[in-house]
This record gives C-alpha cells, sequence and structure tokens, in this order.
C-alpha cells in the first residue's frame, strides 16, 4: 500500500510516500511537519528512507525519521548529507512487496532518481513531472532545462507498463499517466 505521509500539509514540504508490505519504506520524507507520529500511525517501524533527491522540501525532516528508527537512507549521491547508500542508474531496490529500478533522471537536480516496478505499474517521479503535464523547476542550482527533458523522454522510453504515478508535489495520477508525462515532456519542450 502507498500513503502519502504529507497529505492536508500547508507548510512547503514535498510529499513523502510511505510504502508498506514485505518492507516499510518512506520515499521522501518532507520538511517541517512530525512524520514520525505519521509513520507509527501505520507501522511500528520502517526499513529504509529513499529519496528521488535531495531538495530541503524532500530532505528536512530526514534526521527525525534516523532518530526516530535508526535507519539508512538510499540516494543517488552519498556525497550530499543524510544519504548512506548510493542508488544509480538501475539499481534495483524493494518498495512494499515490489523491487523497483533507479532511473536517474537529472535536470532539476543532479542527484534526482526515478523510482518504477513494471510488476506494480508504480512510478514515482519525484519533481521530474507533476499532475496534468507539470515539471520540474530548472532555474535552481543544477537545475538545466535540456537536462529535464532529455530525462523525461528517457522516463518514457522506460516506462512502458506504468499504471499510476506519484510525484513529489500535487496529486498522484492513476488514469493514463503516460499522457502526462507526454505532456510534462511538450511543456517542458516549450522555449528551447
Amino acid at each position: 500500500m502507498i500513503r502519502n505521509l504529507a497529505a492536508g500539509q500547508t507548510g512547503m514540504t514535498s510529499n513523502a510516500f510511505l510504502v508498506t508490505g514485505e518492507r516499510s519504506v518512506l520515499v521522501d520524507v518532507g520538511s517541517g511537519f512530525d512524520i514520525t507520529s505519521d509513520v507509527r500511525e501505520h507501522v511500528d517501524g520502517i526499513d529504509a528512507v529513499v529519496l528521488t533527491h535531495t531538495h530541503h522540501d524532500h530532505v528536512g525532516n530526514l534526521a527525525d525519521v534516523r532518530e526516530a528508527f535508526g535507519i539508512d537512507v538510499w540516494g543517488y549521491d552519498t556525497g550530499e548529507e543524510g544519504v548512506d547508500h548510493e542508488l544509480v542508474d538501475g539499481d534495483q531496490v524493494t518498495l512494499g512487496d515490489h523491487e523497483y529500478e533507479a532511473l536517474h533522471t537529472p535536470g532539476h537536480k543532479t542527484d534526482h532518481v526515478c523510482l518504477y516496478s513494471p510488476a506494480s505499474g508504480v512510478l514515482f517521479v519525484g519533481d521530474l513531472v507533476f499532475a496534468n503535464g507539470g515539471f520540474g523547476r530548472t532555474d535552481l542550482a543544477e537545475g538545466n532545462r535540456q537536462v529535464l527533458v532529455e530525462s523525461i523522454e528517457r522516463l518514457l522510453d522506460r516506462t512502458d507498463a506504468v499504471e499510476q504515478f506519484h510525484a513529489g508535489h500535487g496529486p498522484s495520477v492513476t488514469d493514463d499517466p503516460r499522457q502526462d508525462i507526454e505532456l510534462a515532456l511538450q511543456a517542458a519542450q516549450m522555449g528551447h
């Protein structure tokens, strides 16, 4: 099961997804709210945290989560604060009951990854794309619009069986998610 623990939060936070099953894992931890209490409403503990990228709104609660659950953190770049284990392009990680492949998708931030499970049809897109054709900002440090476009193209190439995606901000998409990704690609390509 996948739950967005940041749902209803009004501060500057990302979504934070609790994926339960064989391994209970948080995909991103958000910022500025008591996520540890929210986790404990559903499970006794978690096995790991996997980060889509290390912008503050996605990792602000990381110290609290580490202290509460004593877990390791997986992300693309172990040079980033709080990242214990490298998760590079093509690596597999278990979230809940399914294996997910890490897809390195820079453009919004250099250490950005998406996580895709062909078996379940679930895709975590972080801040690469959003519902209704939105896409991640490229005006911050490490942002690059052309690289983002290439990452979205790569995502489309690698996620044929996607049935739903969960984004770093805004709603999840459970109805024809490829259409929203294609719209994001078209929008990101404009202005080049």
